[in-house]
């Protein structure tokens, strides 16, 4: 999965992030690239949902426009692949759209495996910074690129569910599914 940030790659001719909804089996998913890489992939519904477009917009000086691409249909397809347990990792070409501290955050979650989870204080140790834990916390709800920068397998230091932007029931099916699907790769 190739990641690029975005104050690094903003091609300001484009002005358009490409979007499309899409029913799956979790809630309607709010699909986005710019410049022919993924950086949204949202829940429709979400209390962010209006922060996050902001953000996006804001930072590439774009104007959402429903239309479909490549990049779009291929997350469409890898997503109901991870849905169905056929698909561990995903391969996409991503655009984080936020603070360094954020991205920062967001590579530390794509190191938590398929069928794991971690902590905010896990995080937060692993990036070097313990005491950012309220921080981590905060970048961990805003991002943009949900089950892929898998933000589901955060969970409380004392083993709880907390905040999804999908919602917890959604969460608790995200991990049930790992959980379940891991275990069975690991005893064939």
């Amino acid at each position: 999965m190739g990641i690029i940030s975005a104050d690094k790659s903003i091609n300001e001719n484009s002005g358009r992030l490409e979007i499309q909804y899409h029913k799956t089996k979790i809630g309607e998913l709010v699909l986005g690239s710019y410049d022919s890489k993924l950086c949204l992939l949202d829940f429709r519904y979400r209390k962010m949902r209006f922060s996050v477009d902001n953000r996006l917009k804001k930072t590439l000086n774009a104007k959402f426009v429903v239309q479909d691409n490549k990049i779009l249909k291929e997350t469409r397809k890898q997503i109901a692949e991870y849905l169905m347990a056929e698909r561990k990792i995903f391969d996409l070409p991503i655009l984080y759209v936020g603070s360094d501290f954020q991205k920062q955050v967001w590579d530390a979650l794509l190191k938590i495996n398929y069928g794991e989870t971690a902590s905010y204080l896990d995080i937060a140790k692993y990036i070097g910074n313990e005491k950012a834990v309220r921080a981590v916390a905060s970048a961990n709800g805003a991002n943009a690129i949900a089950v892929i920068i898998p933000c589901h397998r955060i969970i409380g230091s004392n083993g709880e569910l907390v905040g999804y932007g999908g919602g917890l029931p959604i969460k608790k099916r995200l991990l049930n599914l790992e959980e379940k699907h891991s275990k069975l790769a690991n005893h064939l």
